[in-house]
């Protein structure tokens, strides 16, 4: 089974991680471009040079996942600082018309985001005056919106009378050209979607809100979608990064004939209708979007399931990751973390596979739940655990992890639940934030910036990497032994790590 892949960007959880998980699976195998024409954050991939790509792979594979962000634009950053002008969308648009059909029987899955509008001022990922106007750009449009659906407050009109003042009007009018832009060619793709040319399309929405300039895009798509009577094959819900290997395990799904039934346990009975944080609906619909686009389904019943997903939400409010030495009651008080935990124990000595969606905190894993895994040896019998970024990230890659291993390699499984747990737990929850404070500081390094010192930086979080796998993790993975652990910064920042992980099974030499 030969796949297609073109990842949303270069980082490694649009590229290792899919590939991760590819690997697991006996009969797959995952083609990628070559990484020297992916580009660098925001600066672009060599946009001929893929098409030249995926037009030669088009002709000898099983299935194409398509980041149409990557085709169209060079990326997930180059498609909200791109500069082309609105007669570019249907020339762009019948060139993709074009490829797809130098093989019209190939199974392609596309994916395109609505581009995103952060609530907070920064241009590490955006365009260089959203450093000092990002918040008034996006609260100006929140506002707006909220406005036209109910009543806005005193205080909210002065708010938005005095941005609307302060605004540079140039900023709003390059900000607004490119979002026109990206729903065009958004509207395009269903367009392609009811002619056939594409099997199946996922557009989803990074960091949203339910005012403002994102949630106005996906009204109009979500209209057109109706119109066309597209609801079956274009989904549209919160995620990003993960889409690549939701799509993943759709292909995979769908080329072995089979749908794979999932069983959800939930860590807390509140968890369902609880909105986590960066998202706009409750962890339950977002579980029956990932379900859908992964070409899976929800059964009523474990016994009937292929996958146990272990979903871990939080009580109530839900906090960062780093923010757990000073958790919110509701963690503990609508939680019953060891009869959770439990409950899986139970599930794996009745033979079923466990997959563990680790969403009660943002940006992080639960130091609660690997705790008490660790500590009932769960950690090694897993089929998946994963916990980084915002929930729909954990879900859908959780997801797909449990689809591709269903029947796959046990070592390079384990190998793949310690690389999150030493990713999405020990660095993103516990080491990222302490290295900001002790270590950054002393080489005038920030969380945004390391200079020329990243290899410095990496260094000191290997070790620590190590230092507290060894003294936190003390029951698992004692059948393997580390043979490399060695990090990267992808985007010269502390944000996301690259992580090559090398492991040897003793036991099988």
């Amino acid at each position: 089974m030969k796949i297609i892949y073109l990842p949303l960007d270069e980082r490694p959880c649009n590229t290792v991680m899919v590939e991760r998980i590819a690997a697991t699976a006996r009969e797959v195998t995952i083609q990628m471009p070559p990484r020297d024409i992916l580009g660098r954050k925001k600066r672009a991939a060599d946009i001929e040079r893929l098409w030249e790509w995926v037009q030669q792979e088009v002709q000898n594979c099983d299935a194409l996942i398509l980041s149409i962000d990557m085709l169209m634009y060079g990326g997930l950053l180059p498609s909200r600082l791109h500069e082309f002008k609105e007669d570019m969308v249907p020339i762009m648009l019948n060139r993709l018309r074009e490829l797809l059909t130098l093989n019209p029987e190939l199974p392609v899955y596309a994916f395109s985001l609505i581009m995103r509008t952060p609530q907070y001022s920064s241009s590490d990922e955006e365009p260089d005056y959203y450093e000092h106007w990002g918040g008034e750009i996006f609260l100006r449009a929140f506002l707006e919106d909220k406005s036209n659906n109910e009543e806005l407050t005193d205080e909210e009109l002065c708010e938005l009378k005095d941005i609307q003042q302060r605004l540079p009007s140039e900023h709003v009018t390059d900000y607004e050209t490119r979002r026109r832009f990206n729903v065009a060619i958004n509207m395009g793709l269903l367009d392609l979607v009811h002619e056939g040319i594409l099997n199946c399309l996922v557009i989803p929405q990074d960091d949203s809100a339910i005012y403002g300039y994102t949630a106005i895009d996906q009204k109009a798509i979500y209209q057109k979608r109706a119109q066309l009577g597209l609801e079956d094959q274009v989904l549209i819900y919160p995620g990003a990064d993960e889409v690549g290997a939701t799509l993943l395990a759709r292909a995979y799904n769908e080329l072995s004939g089979y749908t794979t039934k999932i069983y959800p346990v939930w860590s807390s009975p509140l968890g369902p209708e609880i909105i986590p944080m960066y998202e706009d609906r409750p962890f339950l619909e977002s579980l029956n979007s990932h379900v859908l686009a992964a070409g899976c389904k929800l059964v009523e019943s474990p016994e009937t399931a292929d996958l146990i997903l272990a979903y871990n939400t939080p009580g109530g409010e839900m906090q960062e990751s780093w923010e757990q030495s000073g958790k919110h009651h509701t963690y503990v008080n609508d939680r019953n973390m060891s009869g959770f935990v439990k409950q899986l124990k139970n599930h794996m000595n009745n033979g079923k596979k466990v997959i563990v969606a680790d969403s009660a905190y943002a940006n992080g894993g639960d130091f609660e739940l690997i705790n008490l895994m660790d500590k009932k040896v769960l950690l090694d019998s897993v089929l998946s655990y994963k916990g980084w970024n915002t929930n729909c990230n954990t879900l859908g890659s959780t997801i797909s992890q449990g689809v591709l291993g269903l029947n796959g390699d046990p070592e390079k499984i384990q190998e793949n639940v310690l690389y999150h747990v030493l990713d999405d737990y020990l660095y993103q929850a516990e080491i990222r934030m302490e290295m900001t404070a002790d270590f950054l500081p002393s080489y005038d390094l920030s969380y945004f910036d390391l200079k020329d010192q990243a290899d410095l930086v990496c260094r000191e979080r290997d070790q620590r990497l190590l230092q507290r796998l060894n003294s936190e993790i003390l029951y698992s993975f004692e059948n393997l032994k580390i043979e490399e652990l060695k990090t990267w910064a992808p985007w010269n920042r502390m944000f996301e790590c690259g992580l090559k992980l090398v492991v040897r099974f003793p036991e099988l030499e």
